[in-house]
This record gives C-alpha cells, structure tokens and sequence, in this order.
C-alpha cells in the first residue's frame, strides 16, 4: 500500500488503455478499507482455481511437468542477474511483472507471452465475478498483442477442460499405468454343521 504513490505515477505514464485501467483500480485502493480488500484477495485468488496467480498451473496443473516450467523460470531470472529467493515460487504473476519492469523487458514479456492463455483465462474469470482485480488483468493484457486463433482454442480448452492432472502411475519416462494389484479375497466361508441333524444323531 506504500507504493500506491508509485503506481499513480507509473498509470499516468502508462499507455492510455493499459494507465485508465490501473487509475481505475488505484481509485478502488483507495476507497476499500485494508481489511476489506485483504479479505477480497484471499477469496478472490486463494480459493478459486480460475483465479490462481501462478501461470505454470494454467499450462501444466499440479503435475511434474510445472515442476521444470519453474525451474526454466527461474534460469531466466538468473540469467538477468535476478537472485530469486524460495519465498515466492517464480511464477507468480507479481513476480513476472516485477522483473519485466526492473530487470528484463523483453525476457519478461517473453513469460507472460508464453502463458498468455492463462492470463486469459484468470481474466476472464475475474470479469465474470465483476471482480475489481479485473482492472488489473486488464491492464497487463492491454500491453501484450491480440490474442491469436491458437491461443483462443488454449483458453477454450481451460475452460472446458481445466489444468492437466498428473497421470498417476506413468513409469519415470513414460508409459502406461502400472497395474493395481488384484483384490484381497476374503477366505471361503467354512461349512458349520446343522444342529438339528446332529440331534438327531
């Protein structure tokens, strides 16, 4: 909240779209109390899995694939002289936008390009609840180019489909799914003799 000061003065420098759009949620900063909109940010983006601020979920899911998505991100960080600690996994969107202002450009906007249908789809997400984070999405999709034929059928298929799941069972490097094993049986059941009969007896 310090920084708003700062951002005032980023959304006035910004291009037109992409500034009126973070003027208008500065202006939501500034009229919701803290606790209010620290509520809204769990709710909005800690309990809905269409509004998840990390981007390597939209494209990889909770599967071992995200796991070198991560560290890809992270070798482009380093690359630009960016040391990120293990506070914050590298692929929040913070994080992205943070190091295209500061450290790389053109690298940084390389990741948000490549994970362009998932911001597509957290924005989208957002409008539909009227979200006021949705200014903000809006914001950073305003600096990106239009979304293309192939990235539409991406964001298509998140919403039909969701994020991959991880195919349990897959040997190290591929495979079928290995096969449970059979059932315990339970024991036949073992005759008891009839007590009338061996009354009779």
């Amino acid at each position: 909240m310090r920084r708003r000061p700062l951002l005032r003065r980023a959304a006035e420098n910004a291009p037109e779209t992409a500034g009126r759009h973070l003027r208008a949620f500065l202006d939501h900063l500034d009229a919701t109390p803290l606790p209010e909109l620290a509520a809204d940010y769990v709710a909005t983006f800690d309990h809905r899995k269409r509004c998840c601020l990390y981007l390597t979920y939209y494209a990889y899911g909770d599967t071992r694939k995200r796991g070198m998505a991560l560290l890809r991100f992270k070798q482009t960080y380093a690359a630009a002289g960016l040391d990120l600690d293990d506070a914050e996994l590298p692929d929040h969107l913070a994080v992205v936008l943070e190091f295209a202002a500061t450290g790389d450009l053109a690298q940084g906007r390389r990741l948000l390009l490549e994970h362009r249908a998932g911001l597509e789809l957290l924005r989208l997400a957002l409008t539909e609840s009227a979200s006021p984070w949705t200014a903000v999405l809006d914001a950073v999709t305003a600096t990106l180019p239009p979304l293309t034929g192939r990235t539409e059928d991406a964001v298509a298929r998140l919403i039909a489909q969701g994020p991959p799941e991880e195919e349990v069972g897959l040997a190290p490097y591929g495979g079928g799914p290995v096969p449970l094993p059979d059932p315990v049986m339970a024991p036949a059941p073992v005759p008891l003799p009839d007590p009338s009969v061996e009354a009779r007896s």
